[in-house]
């Protein structure tokens, strides 16, 4: 189920730029607040709280009031010390507090059943409650000792039945949610305020002497969300500003940091596919990452246009190599055809031994062309190690004679090294049989290792490399000795070996004789 929907969404998802994900991944960000206020009710139930901690406030300072003014309170009541300050918080949560049918009618009594403590009072604490209502738009009633409204919209009517008038009764002020069923909406935008058709109910109790001789029922209908939007609209319109300003300014940074490089990185891409152009410089702009991109992306360009260039002049260099002695064999068969007849049995030799020369060099640079293949796309062994030191030796053994002597220099314990026994072989076979062919009758190889690597350098006292020549005897084809059969590949894939185990292979100028230095990873 889960594999179908991803095929159905990757073949309907649209193809979109890097800068309109970035920028609706940033204007999103931006009205999270925006929607956390209106749909996770964060900022109604801020408004709620605040009606509810103004009912505390007032039913709290009206019924320290009441029990002040209570007829049953003593002249001259003893001073009391106070420990300390015990502050009574909000606790209304429009998401988990459950709301409350409205207030049901209540049942009315005769006035003779009221608390007679009560109605005494009502005289005393009347005009302040009056002035109250009128200040904060509140309803209040004051209820006696046994739920019933001793003044207040309903007086005469009994609340005992309410949860809220018997937790005050018990001694314990609190709070309850009522469904307001006197609200009509007015604009649609209503629909989205979950406290807009609802009403505050606060009761707390009126304590003499340690019991409850009554209470206040305090109700009042919460800030309308939109009202206490448009009441704080200033506020909001800053905030806005200030987070659309935040917002043009990442999307600056963004642009100069990532898109912009991707882009320009992008358009290099397609101008050096096609020939033109050239990686252009990392901007200082960019992010870290795009930074290195733009490294690796000129690295890899460069590694393809040596690659290219190599691809060239190795064509170049095999048609040459192939033409010489092609053109020689073409031509003796031109003249064996044409001449057959008159020539003499000397000159058919002749021309058959030019023939079969030039096939065995063919051949020979065929064979030699297939080891640079396999050297070049030669890779790392894992887990490889050889014993230089018994390989040295071995191969001292084997090519050493009367008139060619391998000196070696090898220190005690001699490391093993990351690289196939066989490319060694290959290698040093290279550096001694070109040693030994331009005239050399002594072939001295030193093994110094120096941290993670071991350093082998391979000397003899023949004619030597001259200057010029120190940079391209690596290079496909180039050799010295082509009148004696050289095919000038034998460097360029010990090279190739080496590289394949992390190693590398230098010409040094020397004094005297030619000088190369080996350097194999310790395994």
């Amino acid at each position: 189920m889960i594999g179908r929907l991803k095929d159905l969404a990757k073949r309907h998802w649209p193809a979109l730029r890097l800068r309109t994900i970035l920028l609706t991944v940033l204007i999103f960000a931006a009205a999270m607040p925006g929607i956390g206020a209106v749909f996770l009710r964060v900022y109604e139930n801020t408004l709620v709280r605040q009606t509810e901690a103004e009912l505390i406030t007032q039913s709290a300072a009206l019924a320290a009031t009441a029990e002040a003014l209570w007829p049953t309170q003593p002249a001259s009541p003893p001073v009391q010390t106070i420990p300390g300050f015990q502050g009574e918080f909000v606790g209304i949560d429009l998401s988990s507090d459950p709301v409350l049918p409205e207030r049901p009618q209540p049942t009315t009594i005769n006035a003779a059943h009221i608390d007679p403590a009560a109605l005494q009072v009502v005289d005393r604490v009347g005009p302040i409650i009056d002035q109250t209502v009128r200040t904060t738009l509140a309803s209040v009633a004051l209820i006696d000792r046994n739920g019933r409204v001793v003044r207040g919209s309903e007086a005469g009517a009994d609340y005992s039945g309410l949860p809220e008038v018997g937790t005050m009764l018990a001694g314990k002020p609190r709070t309850v949610l009522r469904r307001n069923g006197s609200y009509r909406r007015q604009y649609l935008l209503e629909i989205l305020s979950q406290a807009s058709g609802l009403r505050i109910h606060h009761a707390r109790p009126i304590v003499v002497d340690g019991q409850v001789v009554g209470g206040l029922l305090l109700s009042r209908s919460p800030r309308a969300l939109f009202k206490g939007i448009y009441q704080d609209r200033g506020k909001i319109a800053l905030g806005v500003i200030i987070i659309f300003g935040v917002l043009i300014f990442l999307s600056g940074l963004i642009s100069r940091g990532v898109t912009r490089p991707i882009e320009a990185l992008s358009l290099a891409s397609r101008e050096v596919a096609a020939g033109q152009g050239d990686i252009p410089e990392t901007p200082p702009t960019a992010a870290v990452e795009i930074r290195a991109l733009y490294e690796d992306f000129r690295a890899m360009a460069g590694t393809i246009a040596l690659r290219s260039r190599y691809l060239k002049d190795f064509a170049a260099a095999v048609s040459h190599e192939f033409k010489t002695p092609l053109a020689g064999i073409a031509g003796a068969i031109e003249l064996l055809e044409d001449h057959h007849d008159t020539m003499s049995e000397a000159d058919r030799r002749r021309f058959l031994s030019n023939i079969s020369a030039d096939t065995r060099r063919l051949s020979q640079l065929v064979g030699r062309l297939m080891d640079l293949a396999k050297a070049d796309m030669a890779t790392p062994e894992a887990g490889v190690a050889a014993d230089l030191e018994g390989t040295v030796r071995r191969l001292a053994d084997a090519m050493s004679g009367p008139d060619f002597v391998i000196v070696l220099d090898l220190p005690p314990a001699l490391p093993e090294v990351a690289a196939a026994p066989a490319a060694i072989e290959t290698v040093l076979t290279t550096l001694i049989e070109n040693a030994r062919q331009a005239g050399a009758s002594t072939v001295t190889i030193k093994a110094r290792p120096t941290g993670h690597i071991v350093a082998l350098t391979v000397t003899d006292n023949g004619p030597g490399i001259p200057k010029a020549d120190l940079a391209r005897v690596f290079e496909p084809f180039f050799t010295s000795r082509r009148t004696d059969g050289g095919s000038g590949l034998g460097l360029p894939i010990a090279r190739s070996l080496l590289a394949a185990s992390k190693g590398e292979i230098t010409a040094v100028k020397a004094a005297s004789g030619a000088r190369f230095e080996v350097k194999l990873p310790v395994a």
